[in-house]
C-alpha cells in the first residue's frame, strides 16, 4: 500500500511539471485574455450586485507606450532587467524591517506569476507555488515578455485590467500614447487600485507620481529597457 501511494505521489509530480511546463510554454506565445483573479473579480462582483463587466484590451509590447513599461519598473521593481526573479535585498529589507504591517517585496515577476497561474490569498503552498511559476517564465519567457503581460493583466482600477484598458478608460487614448506623467499615475494607483483612483487622483498619488517620474528620469529613460 506504501508503495502504491509513493508512486501515486511521484506520478502526480511529474504530471503537474509537464502541464505547467506546457503551460508556461503556451502562453509564451498566446495571449493572456484571463487570469484567476479576473474571474475571482467577476464572482465577487456578483455576490455583491454589481456590474460583473471586466475591461480589459490585450496589446503587445510594441503597442504600450514604453513610458508605461518604464513606469511600473520604476515604481514596483527598479531591478527588474537584471534579477532572476527574485530581488534578495528587499526580502531581506520587508523581512528586517520593524513595521505594524509588513510591506511586500514581489517583483514584478512574482507579481506577474501570481496573477496569472494561482489564486490570490496566502499559504506556503501558493508561496512555493509562486516561486516555482516565477523561475518558469524567467528562463521561458523572458523579460520583455514578462513584462509584456505584467502590463496586460495587473490590475489598473475598479474591474480594470492592463494599461491598455486603463488609458481608454481613464485617459480615452490608446496605452500607445501615453505621456511620461500619465504613464506615472498609472504606475501611482498600483500598490491598491481599488483605493487609489487614476480619474481622481488623491494629494498623495499626485506626490507619488511625481516621485515615479523622478525615478524614470534617474534610471536613464526608455533605455533603460532596451536590452530586455
Amino acid at each position: 500500500m506504501l508503495r502504491v501511494i509513493i508512486a501515486f505521489f511521484f506520478k502526480a509530480i511529474l504530471y503537474f511539471f509537464l502541464i505547467s511546463v506546457v503551460w508556461v510554454i503556451v502562453l509564451k506565445f498566446v495571449p493572456v485574455l484571463f487570469t484567476p483573479y479576473m474571474i475571482g473579480k467577476k464572482i465577487e462582483a456578483a455576490r455583491e450586485d454589481k456590474s460583473t463587466e471586466i475591461y480589459k484590451d490585450w496589446e503587445s509590447y510594441d503597442n504600450i507606450s514604453k513610458e508605461a513599461a518604464l513606469a511600473v519598473v520604476a515604481s514596483e521593481d527598479q531591478t527588474f532587467p537584471t534579477h532572476w526573479g527574485f530581488d534578495f535585498d528587499e526580502i531581506q529589507d520587508a523581512m528586517t524591517e520593524k513595521r505594524k504591517r509588513a510591506r511586500g517585496a514581489s517583483t514584478i515577476s512574482q507579481q506577474t506569476a501570481k496573477n496569472v497561474f494561482l489564486w490570490h490569498g496566502r499559504s506556503y503552498i501558493r508561496k512555493a507555488l509562486e516561486v516555482y511559476f516565477t523561475l518558469l517564465i524567467e528562463l521561458i519567457w523572458g523579460k520583455e515578455r514578462i513584462l509584456e503581460v505584467y502590463l496586460n493583466v495587473a490590475e489598473m482600477g475598479p474591474m480594470t485590467f492592463g494599461v491598455e484598458a486603463a488609458s481608454q478608460r481613464f485617459y480615452k487614448k490608446s496605452a500607445k500614447d501615453l505621456t511620461r506623467a500619465e504613464a506615472a499615475r498609472i504606475a501611482a494607483v498600483l500598490p491598491n487600485p481599488i483605493r487609489f483612483s487614476i480619474k481622481n487622483p488623491s494629494s498623495y498619488v499626485l506626490g507619488r507620481t511625481s516621485k515615479i517620474s523622478r525615478q524614470m528620469r534617474a534610471l536613464g529613460g526608455q533605455k533603460y529597457l532596451a536590452g530586455l
